[in-house]
């Protein structure tokens, strides 16, 4: 059986380890893989056409400046799908790269079957995606409970909750007793977790950087925690430095799930780290800031009133979110420090939060890459 996987940037490449390990476990008869992926699949025995980091690029104005060898690896990801003719072709979130190979791959080939896996966000922004998806994928695995819905609205592909990957990991996010404990010590911890991306960081990190000295300003006593991404570790220690508030700068996903689960509170990007933040169980403040131009965009194309993942799930703007203009340091500081101090804010968000499992958990209780590894076999046969 031949599988082809397309990932474009990290998050696809840890989802696609794990369905590689699931798909190993649950076929009737063994798998060679091919496509792209990075550092997490290539542990799994997986040789990528090309370095990740080639097509790994957000925002309008990366693609733009990266265009020419965006084009040439799609062109070169294609005609490889298209040589080997894999029994299907899952190609994982990242739908700017993903998509575009996928629409081609249908054109050359269309008797390969095409699953993608992570819903792009229709349900947020130009929904017209959801029907112009229909002629180049088979089946969509959906990360969010209330995607499926969204996509029969929409007039998409068949979609099915498949459960986020997060809930494999709820062991490494849960705090014991005694973290339970540390989130009462004092001083208190606070996660602050500036992105993943250069973009976010450039932007996000003075910000809260000032933040975090407006907190300790008020008599707020914090212990600052940084988890860092590894592969902009010197960008982010370099801007920390300038900060006037210090910050302990952590490690790899080890060190910031400790992070996490004795944190008593977090200000945090926009993206997936606040839904780990909670089931961790963590309350917290997000903020965002993009270009002026991407802000022109998505103020035209943006159609749901939060962009906060809990939230959505929960259909409540239960943590609060501070969006380009209102992204400053006195609107952060002010919402945070209810959150580390104790109150009625932060007892309301801790009810959210515990309605967040009974929300994401699959009906079965079954592990997402397992079901997700189930649909890609089920449209093999």
């Amino acid at each position: 059986m031949k599988i082809w996987l397309v990932a474009g940037e990290d998050s696809g490449d840890q989802l696609g380890a794990k369905l590689m390990r699931s798909l190993r476990e649950l076929a009737p008869a063994p798998i060679h893989f091919g496509g792209v992926g990075g550092e997490a699949m290539i542990a799994h025995g997986f040789t990528s056409l090309f370095p990740l980091d080639d097509v790994a690029v957000m925002g309008y104005l990366p693609v733009l400046a990266r265009l020419r060898t965006l084009l040439r690896r799609i062109r070169q990801t294609v005609a490889d799908i298209v040589a080997a003719q894999p029994d299907v072709l899952v190609i994982i979130d990242s739908p700017g790269f993903t998509h575009a190979v996928a629409k081609r791959v249908r054109k050359a080939a269309p008797n390969i079957p095409i699953v993608d896996y992570v819903s792009p966000s229709v349900w947020a922004w130009r929904p017209w995606r959801a029907a112009g998806m229909r002629p180049f994928i088979d089946h969509v695995m959906a990360l969010l409970p209330f995607e499926p819905d969204a996509h029969r609205r929409l007039n998409g592909p068949a979609c099915t909750y498949v459960g986020h990957p997060l809930i494999e990991r709820l062991a490494e996010l849960r705090p014991d007793p005694e973290e339970i404990a540390l989130r009462e010590a004092s001083p208190r911890p606070l996660v602050i977790l500036p992105g993943s991306r250069r973009s976010e960081i450039e932007r996000l990190m003075p910000v809260f950087g000032e933040t975090l000295r407006r907190v300790r300003a008020q008599g707020c006593a914090v212990e600052a925690i940084l988890p860092a991404v590894t592969r902009h570790r010197a960008l982010i220690e370099q801007l920390a430095a300038a900060w006037e508030s210090p910050v302990e700068i952590v490690h790899g996903e080890i060190a910031k799930h400790a992070a996490f689960r004795r944190a008593r509170a977090a200000l945090a990007a926009s993206g997936t780290v606040t839904l780990e933040l909670a089931l961790a169980g963590v309350p917290m403040v997000v903020a965002y800031k993009v270009s002026r131009i991407e802000e022109a965009v998505a103020r035209r194309l943006i159609q749901v009133p939060t962009i906060v993942l809990p939230n959505l799930i929960l259909s409540e703007n239960a943590m609060p979110e501070f969006i380009q203009a209102d992204c400053t340091a006195e609107a952060l500081s002010g919402a945070l420090v209810p959150l580390v101090e104790g109150g009625p804010a932060r007892e309301a968000q801790l009810r959210s939060l515990q309605r967040i499992d009974g929300l994401m958990r699959l009906p079965d209780g079954d592990e997402p890459s397992r079901s997700a590894a189930r649909i890609v076999l089920a449209t093999v046969r």
